[in-house]
């Protein structure tokens, strides 16, 4: 097992630096067990450990759990000039398993991050042990004026205090310290350069390009875990029944009450179903 040089950093977001894929990439690898490797989604200034923080010590209990920042976000390495792309995030998780000597894993991923673990799942499926897909893209679906609100953010603190309204339906997890917080990540030096690579208008065109194809969906044989948040207004709940539709093995929770942090607004319940939805599948062959 490789481990990769731990960050002595007093930012909980920093955790390891491993060399994956020719990208210098920082992650959380903690835990012992069936590897979960947790794939973040797409805001700005995120990180693995914002996405993944309430998540990462419950799994840990009994699993392996590895959570990088994806090229391009959080601390990983922004390569100049780097061509950001499905082939590319995807070509970087596999790497980041390889630096890490994980076999196969089960994979969670979290909106864009549930696009991309959808992709891996059907482009490489003996890497996939079982899949889930929370608040997921991976569909065609017309993108909702919070997504195009999102991806064309430009950074003030205003503007963070709406992004932060529209991922969260419970006001409790919405206040001005956590959006300053979540402010000053997306002005740290190169975040927001990045990031406006990335998804630059007209933005549907890379809902279109997260896609995958159907056909290639409904011959998905993985179990497959689907959660979606009822009042999620960036990504809509149809996408959810559309993944149900199209993935043979598959189940679907929707929680009431609930908005696209479905894991942040839901942790203990959310934690638990992944518990459970893993713990069938674990001790026996793959």
């Amino acid at each position: 097992m490789v481990r990769g040089a731990r960050v002595l950093d007093p930012n909980p977001e920093m955790g390891t630096l491993v060399r994956a894929a020719g990208i210098q990439t920082n992650l959380h690898d903690v835990g012992k067990g069936a590897p979960v490797l947790l794939i973040h989604g797409s805001g700005p200034g995120v990180s693995a450990y914002a996405n993944w923080r309430l998540v990462m010590p419950a799994l840990a209990a009994a699993h392996r759990v590895i959570a990088p920042d994806l090229v391009g976000f959080g601390f990983s390495e922004r390569p100049p000039g780097f061509s950001y792309d499905m082939d590319q995030w995807i070509g970087h998780a596999l790497g980041v398993m390889d630096a890490l000597d994980v076999e196969h894993a089960h994979i969670v991923g979290n909106s864009f991050g549930g696009a991309l673990a959808l992709a891996l799942a059907i482009r490489h499926p003996q890497r996939v042990k079982r899949l889930v897909l929370m608040g997921s893209v991976g569909v065609r679906f017309q993108i909702t004026a919070e997504l195009d609100e999102i991806w064309g953010y430009q950074p003030s603190l205003q503007a963070m205090r709406r992004l932060i309204s529209m991922f969260s339906r419970d006001r409790n997890h919405v206040d001005d310290a956590l959006a300053r917080v979540r402010y000053e990540a997306s002005i740290r030096p190169g975040f927001q350069e990045s990031y406006e690579a990335m998804f630059p208008a007209p933005r549907q065109r890379w809902v279109n390009a997260m896609a995958s194809p159907e056909e290639a969906v409904r011959a998905l044989q993985h179990e497959t875990l689907i959660v979606h948040g009822r009042e999620d207004r960036v990504i809509p709940l149809s996408n959810a029944y559309k993944l149900l539709e199209l993935i043979p093995r598959s189940q679907l929770h929707v929680f009431g009450g609930c908005g696209h942090w479905t894991q942040i607004e839901q942790a203990a319940r959310f934690n638990r179903l992944l518990l459970d939805f893993f713990g069938e599948h674990d001790g026996k062959p793959s």
